[in-house]
């Protein structure tokens, strides 16, 4: 038999806050062991001829807080397990030993494994000293974080918060970086050090902004967060937009939403799609944003929809897309290797393949021409149906083939047109000649869409050159010649070089 293993917990800083159960419990344990000797009662249990050993060395000679507290776990284990039976062995953490202490969860984890008897005592955490000295009641809707992880995923302004470990300068600066993701730079936040230590306690009120200017930051520093519940606070929040569309689509909302079904709004989800598309073209992150919003608020109407008939709603519409990312990039989230882009885009096609296998579909079934969307637009789909016959070897040898078929096409469209062929065949053989050039764009690695909406932008840009400058003459596009537009053409091309 092994022996007892017992956490106890050190209180937030006042030695008067002990109990006497602990107390006596460390007065009668055979070892004494402690997570940091840099706590306020330390001096006190000094007095009362407690002697402890402490793991404040593994913090100096280990690189990261997962390691120190692994090797702590690891030293107690062994420490009881080659211990004689009967005795008793104790272990003293800061505060509560159930708050913020990683390796007391790892205790609780191992110890019936390794046969150890696990026995914790309470202890005053630091929440109770901050309920007390910043005077709110966790009632009202409370959360604490560790600084150590913060993401700002985490954060409900709406709630009081807390964020503990604020260790140093560093710390409280990316704790500051999260938090103004989501609150004012101005907002007021309350820095606690020591709370409730005679001698040693201090809390500074100061704007968010000036977080990590202060000094003083120890093992017994946390930061709070007053509850924000201000309609401002709520604006950055993804629940706040769903609770908007479904105010929006309720029968106290607005008309015209409440009367959108999928197919009235189907247009709209393809010219808000376009409209971002203008915003990357123009290199304008300002309309961009714009754009993705409204592009974003077509989706949420979709699967608000949905929603109301209870077939899903968005979080389920986000839970399958991030289950999807995770399963189709193994090389990321898994240990399959992909060391370029190539690799990974086939990683992709291979965990496409497995998830249709998972849901009793056989992909090896399909044709090779599979998963091109039905509705795309014509030149991208043609784009797209050569890159999937290409993977199976339906494809020409060379770049110099498929301009031969170019002009091949070109050649069928002219012969066609001074042939007097019908209208049909003619768009036929225009059709041919553009699905041709779209092959000679897969060959040059050009995406046939984007090279003909530069071609479109630079025609509209030398089309505004010439009526700028007819009307700089009096004249218009109109009254003028094609020579003269032709001239102006030519200018415009000159004017292009230059920059």
């Amino acid at each position: 038999m092994s022996a007892t293993l017992t956490v106890v917990g050190l209180g937030s800083g006042n030695p008067d806050r002990l109990t006497l159960g602990i107390i006596k419990k460390l007065k009668a344990a055979s070892i004494v062991y402690v997570r940091t000797a840099e706590h306020p009662v330390m001096a006190a249990l000094a007095e009362l001829g407690i002697v402890t050993q402490s793991f404040d060395s593994l913090y100096e000679s280990l690189s990261s807080f997962p390691e120190v507290y692994e090797a702590i776990t690891a030293k107690l284990i062994e420490e009881a397990g080659s211990a004689p039976s009967g005795t008793e062995m104790v272990y003293a953490v800061p505060g509560h030993p159930m708050v913020a202490e990683s390796a007391v969860s790892l205790l609780r984890e191992r110890c019936p494994q390794a046969g150890i008897k696990l026995d914790i005592l309470g202890g005053e955490s630091f929440l109770d000293e901050a309920f007390v000295r910043l005077g709110f009641d966790p009632i009202e809707g409370f959360q604490l974080l560790d600084a150590s992880g913060i993401r700002s995923s985490q954060l409900q302004p709406e709630l009081h918060t807390l964020i503990g470990q604020v260790y140093d300068s560093f710390t409280a600066s990316e704790t500051k970086l999260c938090l103004m993701e989501l609150y004012p730079p101005e907002y007021e936040i309350i820095v606690g050090h020591a709370l409730g230590v005679e001698g040693e306690e201090q809390i500074d009120r100061v704007p968010l902004y000036e977080l990590d200017r202060l000094t003083g930051f120890g093992n017994l520093s946390l930061v709070y967060v007053p509850a924000n519940r201000e309609e401002t606070a709520r604006r950055r929040s993804f629940a706040r937009l769903h609770e908007i569309v479904d105010i929006l689509r309720s029968p106290e909302g607005c008309p015209w939403d409440r009367e959108q079904t999928h197919e009235s709004l189907r247009k709209n989800l393809i010219e808000e799609t376009y409209e971002v598309l203008e915003t990357i073209d123009e290199d304008d992150p300002d309309h961009m944003k714009e754009e993705l919003g409204d592009l974003l608020l077509q989706i949420m109407l979709h699967a608000q929809m949905e929603e109301e008939l209870g077939t899903f709603n968005v979080y389920d519409v986000i839970e399958g897309l991030n289950d999807k990312l995770i399963f189709r990039h193994p090389h990321v989230f898994g240990d399959t290797e992909a060391g370029n882009a190539e690799e990974a885009l086939k990683n992709w096609e291979g965990m496409k393949a497995e998830e249709k296998r998972r849901k009793g579909l056989k992909p090896e079934a399909d044709s090779a021409l599979s998963g091109v969307p039905r509705d795309l637009p014509a030149l991208m789909k043609a784009y797209k149906l050569q890159k999937k016959a290409s993977r199976v070897g339906f494809d020409w040898d060379n770049v110099h083939d498929v301009l031969a078929k170019v002009r091949e096409e070109a050649d069928e469209l002219q012969e066609a047109i001074e042939n007097g062929a019908s209208a049909e065949e003619q768009m036929l053989e225009l059709g041919d000649l553009l699905f041709a050039a779209a092959n000679a764009a897969r060959f040059i690695d050009a995406d046939p869409e984007e090279a003909l909406t530069r071609t479109n932008r630079k025609f509209v840009s030398r089309f505004h050159y010439i009526e700028q400058q007819l009307r700089s003459q009096g004249a218009t596009v109109q009254e003028s010649s094609l020579e003269q537009m032709e001239a102006l053409w030519q200018e415009a091309k000159k004017e292009e070089r230059k920059l």
